[in-house]
């Protein structure tokens, strides 16, 4: 079987469509595939539900998405850095299942896992819990969360082989296994293919039986989030 495709576009071709629940790799803008959020925007779908660590910033990443309205609704963990997501969010114009960080990678890890749900004490006693069966194991209160199981998972990897086993760059590898193996189709930008035995079996980080498509990008932008300080007098 070929997963490889001559680029994002070509790669997104008949898989994509309205309505659809996504799930995007990457944390902050470390590890997020960023040809694959360009092309998936520029199929013009709309209506989707996007699952991602974060919502992107503005003008970059799954900020782009926010930007076309082609975004309906996140399920996400941290959203601070991106003032259009803001504004939609606050006019009612997009829909937030805010999601506590561990339990977003868990419904991810369970839902490739085959597992449709379980049971955690994060967010016992808050909003998160709100609507969701509570049940008491030795004692302690803990709340049923359901798994992710997304129609097409977009993911950035360092290194492909042509059979789609894996090896991610030091932290970019976050979120993009659990959402490689959740996805029911899995697309993986790479920024290096090599053949097949290539990538030592140690350093597989994820086995190719998850990989259904590859597209390679061999120049990213990678943009580097940096902290700004406010100057104040007298500091």
């Amino acid at each position: 079987m070929n997963k490889l495709f001559p680029s994002a576009a070509a790669a997104l071709q008949g898989v994509v469509s309205d309505g659809q629940l996504l799930a995007v790799g990457g944390f902050g803008l470390c590890g997020i595939p960023e040809a694959l959020i360009d092309a998936l925007r520029d199929t013009g779908v709309k209506d989707l539900t996007v699952i991602s660590n974060n919502a992107g910033v503005d003008g970059f990443g799954l900020g782009k998405l926010l930007e076309t309205r082609q975004i309906k609704k996140m399920i996400s963990s941290y959203v601070g850095e991106n003032k259009e997501f803001e504004r939609q969010y606050l006019a009612g114009e997009l829909a937030l299942e805010f999601t506590p960080q561990g339990t977003l990678a868990e419904k991810l890890r369970a839902g490739g896992a085959g597992i449709p749900a379980f049971f955690t004490k994060t967010g016992v006693g808050t909003v998160v819990a709100d609507g969701k069966e509570l049940r008491e194991f030795d004692g302690e209160t803990y709340v049923m969360e359901r798994s992710l199981v997304p129609d097409v998972a977009l993911v950035k990897a360092d290194v492909a082989d042509k059979a789609g086993n894996l090896r991610f760059r030091y932290t970019a590898r976050n979120f993009n296994p659990a959402v490689a193996m959740a996805g029911k189709l899995c697309i993986v930008e790479v920024e290096k293919i090599v053949e097949v035995g290539e990538i030592a079996p140690d350093d597989v980080h994820l086995p190719g039986i998850y990989v259904h498509r590859l597209v390679l990008n061999a120049t990213p932008e990678k943009r580097i989030e940096k902290r700004t300080i406010t100057e104040k007098a007298g500091v």
